[in-house]
C-alpha cells in the first residue's frame, strides 16, 4: 500500500456509509477504483480477520470437502474468496464463484481472484438451485433487508459447509449468534460454539455480552509507515480487529460434535468452553467469560493454578478453546484444546 496514492475522498465515502448504515440502501461502489483504494486498505484489514479464522480451522485440521466449488457471497472486492483459497489451497477446488450486488464488485472480485489464481475456474455465481460446496459470507448482516437474509439463509442450506464472519460489535455480533440458532438443525456448528444448545447470550442476564474475538494484524504492520499515516488518518487501531465468526459443516451429523476436532482432557467433570472477548490478567488471576452447553459464565482462574497458561494469556493466547472444570465462578482446571503456535504480535492486544 502507498498512501500518498490512495483516494481519500472514495475511502471517506464509503466507510462513512458503513457507520451510518447507509451501505444498506444499495451498492454503494462508484467506479473500479473504489474497490482498488478499498482492497488495498479496509478488506485488507477483514482480511486479517479472515485470517484469524482461517487459521484455527487449520489448527484444528477441518478443512471444507476436496474438489466443490466455492461462493463469495457479498463479494465486495472478493477478500474472503481470495484468503480462503490460499488458505485450503486453490488446487483443492474447481471453481470460485462470486456474486455480490454491485457489478462493479463481481468483475473487480473475478479479475482479482483471476490474477491470484490463474489455474482456477472463476465467475459470476449463477443460482441454478444446486448443492453449494464451501459458502463464504463476509460482513453484510447489517446491509440485509429482511427478504435478502432469508434468501442468504437459504443458500446456508443448501451449502455443505459455511464460513461466515462479522464485525465483532455488540449488534452485528449478536445478530450472527441469532443465525446461529436458526441453522444449527441441519450443520455441525465447528465454530465458535462448543455445544448445540440456545445461545446463551439471549438470556437477560446476558443482554450486555457478546461473542466476538481479535484478530492480530501481520507482523510488522505497527512498524510500517503507510499503515501508521493510514491508521492514524482512519482513526482506527490496527493492533486488533474485532470480529465475529460462524463455521458449519454438513459432513457430520448435527449431534455430532466430531467436527470440533477437539481432544478433551482425561478429567471427567472438564467441558469444552470458548473464551470470548477480552481476557482480563490481573497480577493473582485472569477473568474472562466462558461459554459451555451450561451456559455462559463469568469465571477466574488463579495464578497459582496454571501460572504458565495466565502468562501466556496475557500476551499471545492460543485458540480460546478449553478443556475447563469450573463451579461457575472459580477455574480448578483448564487445558488448552487446541495445540497451536501463536501468532506473532508487534506488541500485547490494548485491553478494552
Amino acid at each position: 500500500m502507498n498512501c500518498e496514492q490512495l483516494d481519500w475522498g472514495a475511502l471517506d465515502r464509503l466507510r462513512e456509509g458503513f457507520l451510518n448504515g447507509a451501505a444498506a440502501q444499495g451498492p454503494y461502489w462508484q467506479s473500479p477504483a473504489d474497490l482498488a483504494n478499498y482492497d488495498l486498505t479496509y478488506a485488507e484489514r477483514i482480511g486479517w480477520k479472515w485470517d484469524a479464522v482461517l487459521r484455527e480451522l487449520t489448527q484444528r485440521h477441518w478443512q471444507p470437502r476436496a474438489r466443490t466449488t466455492v461462493l463469495d457471497w457479498g463479494c465486495g472486492s472478493g477478500v474472503a474468496g481470495r484468503r480462503a483459497l490460499a488458505a485450503f489451497g486453490a488446487d483443492n477446488f474447481d471453481t470460485l464463484h462470486v456474486w455480490d450486488h454491485s457489478p462493479l464488485a463481481r468483475e473487480f472480485a473475478i479479475g482479482r481472484a483471476r490474477e491470484t489464481f490463474p489455474a482456477l475456474a472463476v465467475s459470476e455465481f449463477a443460482d441454478t438451485g444446486q448443492p453449494i460446496g464451501l459458502l463464504l459470507v463476509s460482513h453484510v448482516l447489517n446491509e440485509l433487508a429482511a427478504d435478502q437474509r432469508a434468501g442468504l439463509l437459504a443458500l446456508v442450506a443448501r451449502a455443505e459447509a459455511v464460513i461466515w464472519v462479522e464485525p465483532g460489535t455488540h449488534a452485528d455480533s449478536r445478530a450472527l449468534a441469532a443465525v446461529r440458532d436458526e441453522v444449527r438443525a441441519t450443520h455441525a456448528i465447528v465454530a465458535p460454539c462448543t455445544h448445540r444448545e440456545d445461545c446463551p447470550l439471549f438470556l437477560a442476564a446476558n443482554e450486555h455480552h457478546w461473542c466476538h474475538f481479535f484478530a492480530p494484524p501481520p507482523a510488522g504492520i505497527q512498524n510500517d509507515p503507510d499503515w501508521v499515516r493510514f491508521s492514524h488518518r482512519a482513526g482506527l487501531d490496527l493492533r486488533s480487529q474485532a470480529y465475529s465468526c460462524l463455521v458449519l459443516d454438513r459432513a457430520h451429523a448435527p449431534s455430532d460434535l466430531s467436527a470440533l476436532n477437539l481432544q478433551l482432557s482425561a478429567h471427567l467433570a472438564a467441558s469444552p468452553t470458548r473464551l470470548l472477548g477480552r481476557i482480563e490478567v490481573f497480577k493473582p488471576y485472569a477473568r474472562f467469560l466462558g461459554c459451555d452447553a451450561t451456559g455462559l459464565h463469568a469465571l477466574e482462574l488463579s495464578k497459582r493454578t496454571a501460572p504458565a497458561l495466565i502468562k501466556r494469556l496475557d500476551k499471545n493466547p492460543p485458540v480460546p478453546l478449553y478443556a475447563l472444570v469450573h463451579d461457575g465462578h472459580h477455574v480448578s482446571s483448564m487445558e488448552p484444546l487446541v495445540a497451536d503456535e501463536p501468532p506473532q504480535v508487534d506488541e500485547p492486544h490494548p485491553h478494552a
